[in-house]
């Protein structure tokens, strides 16, 4: 998660914050991590919480970070699809996830995958996107 951290640009949190917080989360049964490559090179965080809407679960794709030198080979992808089956295989309902409107490569990927926008058809900006399981 430090990488995702440097990527951005940002100072904070520190190294020691973010383990002890990654400590928690794995404690937490709505919160999973999801790792690719050898040595893991991509990590996409998950977050599970009950919709009144549904009655199931919703899952937030949280983060998604690909180390720059796994981009481009399908590690992103696999990550995804992989968080998709796994909210499945969960009984949620929706999933959604938020991005950047600048991150065209992300963007892409997650309409790829199914995930759209509700301000597309008002031509707004995609920065909530949700995809129906």
């Amino acid at each position: 998660m430090s990488g995702f951290r440097d990527w951005q640009g940002r100072d904070g949190p520190s190294d020691e914050s973010i383990a002890g917080t990654v400590r928690r989360l794995l404690a937490d049964p709505n919160a999973e991590f999801l790792l690719a490559g050898d040595p893991a090179a991509g990590v996409c965080q998950l977050r599970y919480r009950l919709s009144v809407w549904t009655g199931t679960d919703d899952c937030c794709l949280e983060d998604l970070f690909v180390e720059e030198a796994g981009r481009g080979s399908g590690m992103g992808r696999a990550l995804v699809e992989a968080a998709v089956a796994r909210a499945r295989e969960r009984g949620c309902a929706r999933m959604d996830l938020d991005a950047n409107e600048a991150n065209e490569p992300a963007l892409a990927l997650y309409r790829s995958v199914g995930f759209d926008s509700w301000s597309a058809a008002a031509g707004g900006n995609d920065l909530f996107m949700r995809l129906r399981l």
